[in-house]
């Protein structure tokens, strides 16, 4: 038997296997891509749909047969038409999933920067929106607003946002150690359920987690309550510690114990609480 023969019959045993792990993959990475957007409004049409035309199979109703055949091709025309923005979502996010992950967690870099400052505005009750970007272009949205390219610090978030500067109305975008652009303008979100008590902030927060894989860190100007954006979802009234388990779930990083030791001095610092 050539080694072609032995390598065939090798591949004979563990298709079966390779063809049940590739599917499994494929549903586990199809599921994850449902649960970011909200595409669940999307396949309870079309599983109404399956199941009408089904029972009219089933029942034999040539008619109503005849009547799907002929509506059809204006039946597809439509649905794309009135599910276009979650149509839009599903190919965006499609665009955005890691199929595999690789390496190591990074370090905290510079998020605790943000979250002392995220503190200080919250008891201050001024409004703050920061966008942590990570693979999505976003120079459209960066665009909009004033480049700055400047090192991140608590300190200088808060001047962004506890004063009234042309900038405090907008969204940051940070990248690393980095603010990018500051007074940014951000999609308002198409999500028609969300509560009437959330003004332009958090709307415009989840609008650009609807169409991008930011993180975006809100603090509320009327309560002073934190919530984060991503995936499509709003999470809000967070505790501190549950933005910092978030963020570092979703930014993959771990605490570094030398930079919240920095943090902690740069927030004695700012607030004249040294020793």
């Amino acid at each position: 038997m050539s080694q072609f023969d032995t390598l065939l019959n090798i591949y004979e045993y563990i298709r079966p296997v390779l063809d049940i792990g590739i599917l499994t993959f494929l549903f586990y990475k199809a599921y994850d891509l449902i649960s970011r957007t909200n595409a669940l409004q999307l396949i309870t049409a079309a599983l109404i749909v399956l199941l009408f035309y089904a029972g009219v199979y089933v029942l034999n109703l040539q008619t109503l047969m005849w009547l799907f055949r002929i509506m059809a091709p204006g039946l597809l025309i439509a649905f794309a038409i009135v599910f276009q923005p979650e149509l839009r979502k599903v190919f965006l996010k499609l665009g955005q999933v890691e199929w595999f992950t690789f390496g190591s967690r990074a370090k905290h870099s510079y998020v605790d920067s943000v979250l002392i400052a995220a503190e200080m505005l919250s008891k201050q009750k001024r409004g703050m929106l920061a966008v942590f970007m990570r693979r999505t272009k976003m120079e459209n949205f960066i665009n909009s607003g004033v480049r700055l390219n400047a090192d991140l610090s608590s300190g200088l978030l808060v001047t962004i946002f506890g004063h009234d500067t042309p900038l405090h109305d907008g969204a940051c975008f940070i990248q690393g150690d980095k603010v990018i652009a500051a007074g940014c303008f951000l999609p308002i979100s198409e999500q028609y359920d969300i509560k009437k008590t959330f003004g332009t902030r958090h709307r415009a927060a989840l609008g650009l987690s609807e169409v991008s894989d930011c993180v975006v860190l809100i603090v509320s100007e009327e309560t002073g309550a934190y919530s984060l954006a991503f995936d499509s979802k709003l999470h809000y009234d967070l505790t501190l510690e549950q933005v910092t388990k978030i963020l570092e779930r979703q930014l993959e990083i771990t605490p570094d114990q030398q930079v919240i030791e920095d943090t902690i001095d740069e927030h004695k610092a700012i607030t004249g609480k040294g020793n």
